[in-house]
């Protein structure tokens, strides 16, 4: 058990946090996704306590953060071209690129896989741990595996206080939700989680952009994944989630007829739950308010105790693609169909 420090973003906290990963140690660190447990991504046993923190499956690979383009040479065997042109126009940013490890990469941190992913986070303070550290840094989102990802300090202390010696404390994340994470096949882009960087995005790059059914269906308990988030029950607060996918009408209509008194609406906006009397969490009226809300709101169900949470269905395109993708999750695929 440790003591899990609080740390600010000052340079004294900053090269502390970057002590302890060259100790071998995992530090809570921000991001503008959500906020990251890092560990060094070349030292097996360092990773193997990230696995160990969050109780989380050791066959579910890991992604690895750089702070400049020139640290990925030594990482990979191959940068496509298209990975070029994507680092090129999304990085420093919320996309994580997969392409095959080189053997300074261990198989604990890669899940087993041949391949790596690849990120170079847009936020400052990461990017800071992360030179000062003087490696490459592991670092899957700080919670507890299967609960909701932590988008602020505090979510990261409740899950992780006693289980690492230190958290970066950088403030609110700005996206919310996981980075979009992209592999390469050929001329084309496969979007195996979607994230801010949208499909609409990806295509200004190649107009041959790939969804992996992985996305919006549920892989089997066998399934080998390249991309974290795909496989296992993600996100998920203790209560039962239901997403009901149709218009602000029909929600308005399903909830009077289904939803019970102790019950919460996860709604967009007040107009979602009209004269209904249960329970609201406000998610926002863009894809981009609720993809910063979403994880935060999850969490919240649990601090109100709710049993029953009925999801209006968000958007199934641009940033509202990852706020589907990580709801289907929470819901354990649960869709009612108006």
């Amino acid at each position: 058990m440790f003591e899990t420090k609080l740390l600010g973003t000052d340079e004294n906290s900053i090269n502390t946090a970057a002590e302890l990963i060259r100790a071998g140690e995992v530090v809570g660190i921000p991001t503008e996704t959500v906020y990251g447990l890092g560990a060094n991504a070349f030292d097996e046993d360092a990773v193997r306590k990230i696995f160990a923190a969050k109780g989380r499956p050791a066959d579910n690979p890991l992604i690895v953060h750089i702070s400049s383009f020139d640290e990925i040479e030594s990482l990979v065997t191959e940068i496509p071209a298209l990975a070029e042109k994507c680092a090129e126009k999304f990085w420093a940013g919320p996309l994580t690129m997969i392409m095959p490890k080189s053997d300074r990469i261990p198989l604990v941190t890669s899940g087993g896989l041949d391949t790596v992913g690849i990120r170079m986070p847009s936020n400052a303070t990461a990017r800071a741990i992360i030179k000062a550290s003087g490696c490459p840094i592991a670092a899957p989102s700080a919670n507890l595996s299967g609960s909701p990802s932590p988008t602020t300090a505090q979510h990261v202390f409740k899950d992780m206080n006693g289980r690492i010696p230190a958290i970066v404390d950088g403030g609110a994340c700005g996206v919310g939700v996981e980075s979009t994470v992209i592999s390469f096949e050929s001329d084309a882009i496969r979007l195996l989680r979607p994230g801010f960087i949208s499909v609409e995005d990806l295509k200004e790059v190649t107009e041959n952009v790939l969804v992996d059914k992985g996305v919006l269906e549920m892989l089997g308990e066998g399934a080998k994944v390249r991309s974290p988030g795909m496989k296992y029950k993600h996100y998920a607060p203790k209560a039962e989630v239901t997403i009901i996918d149709g218009s602000s009408e029909q929600f308005n209509a399903f909830c009077r007829k289904n939803a019970g008194a102790e019950d919460v609406l996860m709604v967009f906006t007040e107009e979602d739950a009209r004269e209904l009397s249960q329970r609201k969490t406000i998610l926002g009226s863009t894809d981009e308010e609720q993809a910063q809300h979403l994880f935060d709101a999850l969490r919240g169900f649990d601090d109100m105790g709710a049993k029953k949470v009925w999801a209006r269905c968000p958007r199934k395109t641009g940033v509202g693609l990852a706020v589907y993708n990580r709801l289907l999750r929470a819901a354990a695929f649960r869709v009612i169909h108006l």
